[in-house]
């Protein structure tokens, strides 16, 4: 037989329950503030002491007006925190069940996936998909069942709010850990962020592909044209990154394809030299470089990759030469229209020149006594007195260096 003080808090919550169900949107986002207000960070014995152990009752509510609501933002971030007060309260995974069971995983990604939605609504459903992935291995699995990994990437890739990206970009990582059997998805989702418009996406892309490199193994040959894609990149961050992943994937079998793409971008095709903008129909003199800046920041890029790579192994040095990087190296040198191309394989080949006998002995016969000699004094600025003739004749020039000798050096 219960007790009065029983019967009174099982009366209290009935009563807050009938105004729920009573209340329109107004009544109901004042009940929400409310409840977030006393109830955040309670655990699950806590939050049956305030329900009179039918708090059950009460997250049903939430999660049935989330399921008829979530398309047209109904106090939906109010909804959202409100659901997670549940989710995240300590021993409170039968809470996490009854949510799961009415599709709550599901609702979480459509979120991610409405455009019309707002930013700040579409983290908390990701901090809630956080929630959910926190509680194990084959939470982690159901999310990505669900095509989870796919949502997250697309929402990480659009994102315009950089604090919703690196949401999206922790529960990425945490999907890609003690998740073997969707460890792959992750890092193949991963590897379609990086071609996005979003710069921040794409340094978060990368720093969780190196992370998730030697738990993966060996890098799909997908991996190569993404990674070398992002090189092109005017930010800074982002170039950097793709340098760190570009070093941990030297030990692995898509070397090789890396090298030869790294080669191939030192010497762009001379009709992406230039090309016009619509003005041009009116000034023909009016040169757009939108196309060929980006050609020349990735060949620059790809200039000081190949000196950083050629450094941290011998190896991997004997095999750019043996690709031909030197004839490479000299044709961006011999780029006038982009001084940081100039500067960068210069650098890199000071490398090679003071390294390999046989570079120093082919690249001082293609320059001559005078030029090679400005070139070792001053590797750095020599490229900067380059006339037009000089620099055509480096960017045309013919150096072949024999792969057996390149070997044996």
């Amino acid at each position: 037989m219960t007790s009065v003080k029983e019967q009174e808090a099982i009366r209290k919550l009935m009563v807050f329950l009938q105004e729920w169900d009573s209340a329109h949107k107004v009544a109901r986002s004042r009940i929400l503030d409310n409840f977030i207000k006393s109830n955040d960070g309670k655990t699950e014995p806590e939050l049956e002491l305030e329900f009179s152990q039918g708090a059950s009752l009460f997250l049903a509510r939430l999660t049935a007006w989330l399921r008829m609501t979530y398309t047209y933002s109904t106090c939906l971030n109010r909804l959202l925190k409100s659901v997670g007060i549940f989710l995240s309260a300590a021993s409170g995974r039968r809470y996490l069940t009854e949510f799961l069971e009415i599709g709550g995983v599901s609702i979480l990604l459509e979120i991610l996936g409405l455009n019309h939605l707002k930013e700040e609504d579409k983290r908390e459903s990701v901090k809630l998909l956080h929630l959910v992935a926190d509680a194990g291995r084959k939470y982690k699995e159901l999310i990505c069942e669900s095509y989870g990994v796919r949502s997250l990437a697309e929402f990480l890739a659009t994102s315009k709010s950089a604090e919703a990206q690196e949401d999206a970009q922790v529960l990425l990582d945490s999907l890609g850990r003690g998740n073997p059997k969707y460890q792959n998805q992750v890092y193949k989702g991963l590897i379609a962020v990086l071609p996005c418009a979003s710069p921040r996406a794409q340094q978060l892309a990368l720093q969780t592909l190196r992370v998730m490199q030697d738990m993966v193994g060996e890098a799909p040959s997908v991996l190569v044209e993404p990674v070398l894609g992002v090189l092109c990149s005017v930010h800074l961050e982002v170039q950097y990154e793709a340098i760190q992943l570009l070093k941990a994937l030297m030990a692995h079998e898509v070397r090789p394809a890396l090298l030869k793409g790294l080669v191939a971008l030192l010497t762009p095709p001379r009709k992406k030299a230039f090309t016009f903008c619509n003005k041009t129909a009116k000034d023909p003199t009016a040169l757009c470089l939108r196309e060929p800046m980006l050609v020349y920041i990735q060949q620059a890029a790809a200039a000081k990759v190949i000196g950083v790579l050629a450094k941290e192994s011998a190896e991997v040095a004997e095999e750019l030469i043996q690709l031909e990087v030197v004839h490479g190296l000299m044709v961006a040198v011999g780029n006038l229209d982009y001084v940081a191309s100039q500067r960068h394989a210069s650098i890199s080949l000071e490398y090679f020149v003071h390294t390999f006998p046989i570079v120093e002995e082919c690249v001082k016969k293609a320059l001559g006594h005078t030029l090679f000699q400005r070139f070792m004094d001053s590797p750095e600025t020599w490229y900067t007195k380059l006339d037009p003739v000089q620099a055509e004749e480096l960017a045309s020039n013919t150096v072949d260096i024999p792969r057996d000798i390149a070997r044996m050096q």
